[in-house]
């Protein structure tokens, strides 16, 4: 239902011949199989990570993205420890937990490999394709695929003074110099907006045309990766750019840097900041989220989504009993 003021509502997912996120978005459960993630709630040794991915279930999670490296600075983790970490946390998930879809967060073909002969569905390449063998081994074996932006970036590194080109529509000149744009055409910060845009839409392409399902492609603009605070923030505000690329945009914000610089909070405080992040980008059509507090953005995306008169309330007795 298009009701008028609501944004369009982005592209649903497709995986393994499961649609979701037709009638609200779709959460993605944070499990890291890692002992060193930004987030210490978060850091889960075998038993640890099956109780997580557990609860994500219960807690409403339609898919669990599940990781073996930590995305910023640390030891070094070598593909076969990263094979390791989450190959059996795959299987285990395959057997028990039947309905859930499992995504492999992983920049290496070689680990992408290994998850989808034990039973992945997606493949979340968090560093945009560094290594470009990637999505041709998702495409063979039938896995969606996460298309990223890092501006660049190496896997594993942080930004420092990351710079975007102006907006072309800044650049262009002007018919007669009274002309005035309006406000959206006239941010510098548009040009983040420009190269995100750019990038996922070539990416996404390149997907496709290895064979992937569209609904299987998903992008996401990969807030805080080869970006500063000011860039992510922007993004949340164009989120209708990358929703109108066609493909389903996935939100990865889960107590990043950029929601704790926005409020000054640790990552511990960043819950609020976080779900506000979401509420957004799901008014503005959004449909995946990739977080860490299942229960909490479930609630949030199903009441974005039942004002946006996509799904109907639980009861509606108020003023009527």
């Amino acid at each position: 239902m298009n009701l008028p003021g609501v944004p369009a509502a982005g592209a649903v997912v497709r995986l393994r011949d499961r649609e979701l996120g037709l009638d609200r978005p779709v959460v993605m459960a944070v499990v890291n199989r890692t002992p060193d993630s930004f987030y210490a709630p978060a850091r889960y040794d075998e038993a640890g990570a099956d109780a997580a991915v557990a609860r994500a279930e219960e807690e409403g999670a339609d898919i669990v993205d599940l990781g073996g490296v930590r995305a910023g600075r640390g030891p070094r983790v070598e593909p076969d420890e990263e094979i390791a970490r989450v190959v059996p946390l795959i299987e285990r998930v395959r057997r028990r937990h039947p309905d859930l879809l499992v995504s492999v967060d992983t920049w290496r073909s070689s680990v992408a490999r290994a998850a989808a002969l034990a039973g992945a569905d997606l493949v979340n390449d968090t560093w945009a394709g560094h290594d470009p063998e990637l999505v041709a081994v998702a495409a063979e074996h039938g896995l969606g695929v996460v298309c990223s932006h890092t501006g660049g970036a190496r896997p594993r590194t942080d930004p420092f003074r990351v710079t975007y080109p102006s907006s072309p529509a800044e650049r262009a000149p002007r018919e007669h110099p009274d002309d005035e744009r309006p406000d959206d055409e006239q941010d510098p910060l548009d040009g983040v907006v420009d190269d995100v845009v750019a990038t996922l839409a070539a990416a996404a392409r390149r997907a496709v045309d290895l064979g992937i399902d569209p609904a299987s492609v998903l992008v996401d603009p990969t807030h805080d990766f080869g970006k500063n605070t000011w860039h992510s923030l922007h993004l949340v505000r164009r989120t209708p750019a990358l929703v109108a690329l066609g493909y389903p945009v996935l939100m990865a914000f889960s107590r990043k840097d950029f929601v704790g610089e926005s409020l000054g909070l640790p990552p511990e405080e960043r819950l609020e900041g976080t779900l506000a992040a979401t509420a957004v980008a799901a008014w503005l059509g959004a449909r995946v989220f990739r977080a860490h507090d299942v229960a909490a953005t479930r609630r949030t995306l199903d009441m974005v989504a039942t004002i946006r008169a996509e799904r109907l309330p639980e009861r509606v007795v108020r003023g009527l009993a």
